[in-house]
């Protein structure tokens, strides 16, 4: 066993049954704008859980948060039981945390398949070499895996400029899953699709192997519901109500705030 491969067995006994994530008193503020407030909050592992809220409840600041892209103001994130409120978000990256953007971060001029590849590479031991890989390479072989995950294995050879926007979407999530994560943070992956590319989504999301647990925030709340086991309200940049899918689609107050227009700002 190499010292790196003891590392990881050593991390993932000393997490033991842990949260897949847990954030205590987390609060963020921007001058005298407070973008979140005393967030607590714990995922298991494998739970799918929607985060839903009107514009400026403080969903992509939670994300920031929870990445490292933002430090919080006050509080605390463990992720499998190890606190990594002070990490930068490469070490969280290591520790098998992936997101999705709202905006599509794709090389347009590369295939869906060197796309994924290229992801697969980014977070190998071997990233920084510039050997040409084989068809017989391991993560040319993961890349193959995770195109046909997302449902991509119709276009895999095709430029990135030439698929269509929900055909983008599923491609991000494939990177996603490159490296054999832990758990996913889905930034409005629905933003923009069909009704097609929503049933697509769909089955994507809800085809993910039992144990990658993920948080995707959306405002398509039927796409949210289909999608989460839990489902967390946010509102003014605290937690408004959190609860079963089928809890929170029949709350009046959720109702009220949220499909009638209730003030998220």
């Amino acid at each position: 066993m190499t010292d790196a491969t003891a590392s990881v067995a050593a991390r993932l006994r000393a997490t033991g049954t842990a949260s897949a994530l847990e954030l205590r008193g987390v609060s963020k503020s921007f001058g005298a704008l407070a973008a979140l407030q005393d967030i607590t909050l714990t995922v298991a592992p494998g739970e799918r859980r929607a985060v839903l809220g009107s514009n400026g409840a403080g969903k992509t600041t939670l994300f920031n948060c929870i990445t490292g892209d933002f430090a919080p103001t006050a509080g605390s994130i463990r992720f499998f039981g190890e606190d990594v409120t002070a990490f930068p978000p490469q070490e969280r990256i290591r520790r098998g945390l992936r997101r999705t953007y709202q905006i599509s971060l794709l090389f347009s001029g590369l295939t869906v398949l060197d796309n994924v590849y290229l992801a697969c590479r980014g977070v190998s031991r071997g990233r920084f070499s510039m050997i040409r890989p084989r068809r017989s390479d391991a993560l040319m072989a993961s890349a193959e895996d995770l195109v046909r995950v997302a449902h991509l294995e119709d276009v895999r050879d095709r430029l990135v400029s030439e698929l269509a926007y929900g055909q983008q979407r599923q491609l991000e999530i494939a990177m996603a899953l490159a490296g054999a994560p832990r758990f996913i943070l889905f930034d409005e992956p629905a933003a923009g699709l069909s009704p097609t590319e929503r049933s697509d989504l769909v089955a994507i999301l809800t085809g993910l192997p039992s144990h990658v647990g993920y948080i995707v925030i959306e405002h398509d709340m039927d796409v949210a519901l289909r999608v989460s086991d839990q489902v967390t309200m946010m509102h003014n940049g605290r937690i408004f109500k959190e609860g079963k899918p089928a809890e929170i689609e029949d709350d009046p107050e959720v109702q009220a705030l949220y499909l009638g227009g209730g003030d998220g700002h």
